[in-house]
C-alpha cells in the first residue's frame, strides 16, 4: 500500500466523461456506449470521488485551479448542463482565477449551439473538437457520426458562442481502405484557421475492432514510410502557415499552447477524476477503475475508486523526465547533459534528428520533426547515456497521459 502523502497543492484537474454514442473501431479508451449521456450519474460519481480524494489527502486541491480539462469519451454527449454541474462540484473559488484554462472536448455531431452557449456561460474557455478527418469515406471507415459539413459547422458554433480558443484533432496514417486524401484534409483544416491543431497517428490496439481486422488480415495498416511522409508533410504545411510545432503532436498560434498538457509534459502534479483517469504527484502515480459501472459503484460508496498505484522509482522517473523533455520544443537544457550524453546527442545533431537553440539565455537541445518520429528510441538512448538503469524501468511510467 502506498502511504506517501503529497504536500503539493494540485492546480490541474482532468475530468473523464466516458459516454459515447458509438465506439470508433480504433478506440481503446475508457468509454461507455450509450445514446444519451447520464449527467446525473456522472456528477454523482464525481462528487463521491471528490469527497474521497479530500479525505485521502494525497492530492490536495489548490484553492484556485490553473487548468481544468474535461475529456472522454464524448463530453458533448452530456449536453448543455454538464459543465455548470461540474463547476458547482468543484466550487466557484477553484474556478475564479482569471487565467484559468478550462478545456472541454466535443464531437461535432453533439456540439450544438445550446451546448456551446451553456458551456461558455459555465466558464469553459477552450474547446477541443474531435474532427479526425474532413473526408466522408474516412469518417465512415473510422465509425465517426459526423460528416465534413458537421465538422465545419462545429467550428462555426464554437466561434459564435465566444469559444474562439479552439483546437481541431486530425488522425493521420489511415489504411488504404479509408480512401483518405491527406493533403485535402490539411487544406480543409487550414481553411478554418483554428488556433490549435493536434495530429495523432493511427495506432492499432489489441481488443479493438481494428485490432481484430488487422490480426485477421482484413485491414493492412499504413507503412512506416507513409506514416513518416504524412507526418512530415503536415509539419511542413502547418509551420508554413505560422503554426508553432511546440510538441510532437501539437501545433499552435502564438499564445494558444495547451497549458493543461504543458502540466503533464513538465512533470507537475495533477489530479484525474472519473473512470480510467490517472493522477500524479511525485513520486506517487495512481489510476482509477477503468470500467464505468465499476467506477460509479465504488465512487458512490465514498471510497477511492482506484484500480492501482505505484511509487515511481528514481530510474523510472529519470527515463520519464528525459522522455517528457524531448517531446516538447523546450527540449533538454544543455547543461543537464553529461559527457556520454553529449556524445550521443552530437550524433543526433549530425544526422538532423536534433538541433541546439537558445531559450531565455540558456542553451537547449531539442528534437526536429524527424527526431520526434523516433522519440521513444531516442529517449531510451539518452537515458542510458545519462546513467539510467534499464532493468529498473517501469513501462507504465512512460504512459498514462491525456494528450
Amino acid at each position: 500500500m502506498v502511504s506517501a502523502a503529497s504536500t503539493v497543492p494540485v492546480r490541474s484537474v482532468y475530468v473523464h466523461a466516458p459516454f459515447c454514442a458509438r465506439r470508433c473501431q480504433y478506440c481503446d479508451f475508457a468509454v461507455k456506449v450509450r445514446q444519451v449521456g447520464d449527467v446525473d450519474g456522472w456528477t454523482a460519481a464525481l462528487a463521491g470521488e471528490l469527497r474521497a480524494v479530500s479525505r485521502d489527502g494525497r492530492f490536495p486541491l489548490a484553492p484556485a485551479l490553473g487548468t481544468l480539462y474535461v475529456g472522454g469519451g464524448t463530453p458533448s454527449l452530456l449536453g448543455p448542463d454538464c459543465m455548470g454541474a461540474l463547476a458547482r462540484l468543484l466550487g466557484p473559488g477553484r474556478l475564479a482565477d482569471p487565467a484559468l484554462e478550462w478545456t472541454a472536448e466535443a464531437n461535432p455531431e453533439s456540439f450544438s449551439p445550446e451546448v456551446a452557449t451553456a458551456w461558455r456561460a459555465a466558464g469553459v474557455n477552450r474547446v477541443s473538437l474531435g474532427v479526425q478527418s474532413f473526408t466522408e469515406s474516412a469518417l465512415r471507415w473510422m465509425g465517426r457520426l459526423h460528416g465534413p459539413a458537421g465538422a465545419r459547422r462545429a467550428v462555426e458554433i464554437a466561434r459564435r458562442a465566444g469559444l474562439d480558443d479552439l483546437s481541431v484533432d486530425l488522425i493521420f496514417a489511415l489504411p488504404d481502405e479509408a480512401n483518405r486524401v491527406w493533403k485535402a484534409d490539411l487544406d480543409a483544416v487550414l481553411a478554418l484557421e483554428p488556433p490549435h491543431v493536434s495530429l495523432y497517428g493511427l495506432t492499432v490496439e489489441v481488443g479493438t475492432p481494428l485490432g481484430k481486422s488487422v490480426a485477421e488480415g482484413r485491414v493492412r495498416v499504413a507503412s512506416e514510410e507513409r506514416y513518416r511522409e504524412e507526418y512530415l508533410y503536415a509539419v511542413e504545411c502547418l509551420t508554413a502557415e505560422g503554426y508553432v510545432h511546440y510538441e510532437v503532436s501539437n501545433f499552435a498560434r502564438s499564445g494558444h499552447d495547451s497549458q493543461h498538457n504543458r502540466v503533464y509534459w513538465g512533470g507537475a502534479a495533477y489530479l484525474g477524476i472519473g473512470n480510467g483517469a490517472h493522477s500524479f504527484s511525485e513520486p506517487l502515480r495512481r489510476w482509477n477503475l477503468r470500467d464505468w459501472d465499476d467506477y460509479a459503484r465504488v465512487a458512490a460508496t465514498g471510497e477511492l475508486p482506484v484500480a492501482s498505484q505505484e511509487m515511481v522509482g528514481a530510474a523510472a522517473r529519470q527515463l520519464e523526465r528525459v522522455w517528457l523533455w524531448l517531446r516538447t520544443d523546450h527540449g533538454v537544457p544543455w547543461d543537464q547533459l553529461n559527457g556520454p550524453a553529449r556524445r550521443v546527442v552530437r550524433r543526433w545533431l549530425k544526422t538532423g534528428l536534433a538541433l541546439r537553440s537558445d531559450e531565455d539565455g540558456r542553451e537547449h537541445l531539442r528534437l526536429t520533426p524527424a527526431g520526434w518520429l523516433l522519440l521513444d528510441r531516442l529517449a531510451v538512448d539518452l537515458d542510458q547515456a545519462l546513467g539510467g538503469v534499464p532493468e529498473e524501468r517501469d513501462q507504465e511510467s512512460s504512459r498514462g497521459y491525456y494528450l
